[in-house]
């Protein structure tokens, strides 16, 4: 997806990443659907301030997201799949917290079976 955009401003949080803003010109139902769909997912992002040639955006097409969060401990990463899932679905769950405690019981209880 490409956009138009202007770069407002960026911060940064406390485990060193950064957030950034971008305004944008109105965009297309299409465009809003492209932006909806790849919300909380991992990607690429190309900004230039003048407009990328073909051979650019051909390079652009072929990047792949081979992302590994290095900056965060396992437990940590585990912790925020969890979220994105309870999001997406909360098993009748009314808070993240009883879902997490649930989710890791039934991961503890998984390997203690395995164990002599």
């Amino acid at each position: 997806m490409l956009l138009p955009a202007i770069f407002r401003s960026f911060s940064t949080l406390k485990d060193g990443t950064f957030v950034m803003k971008f305004e944008s010109n109105e965009l297309s139902p299409a465009e809003l659907v492209g932006l909806a769909q790849a919300h909380n997912s991992f990607g690429y992002l190309a900004f230039k301030k003048d407009e990328f040639k073909t051979e650019q955006l051909a390079v652009i097409d072929e990047l792949k997201a081979d992302y590994e969060d290095k900056t965060k401990t396992p437990s940590k990463r585990l912790r925020d799949v969890f979220f994105v899932a309870f999001k997406q679905g909360n098993e009748g769950f009314d808070n993240f917290e009883s879902y997490y405690k649930f989710k890791m019981d039934k991961i503890i209880e998984h390997i203690k079976s395995k164990l002599e």
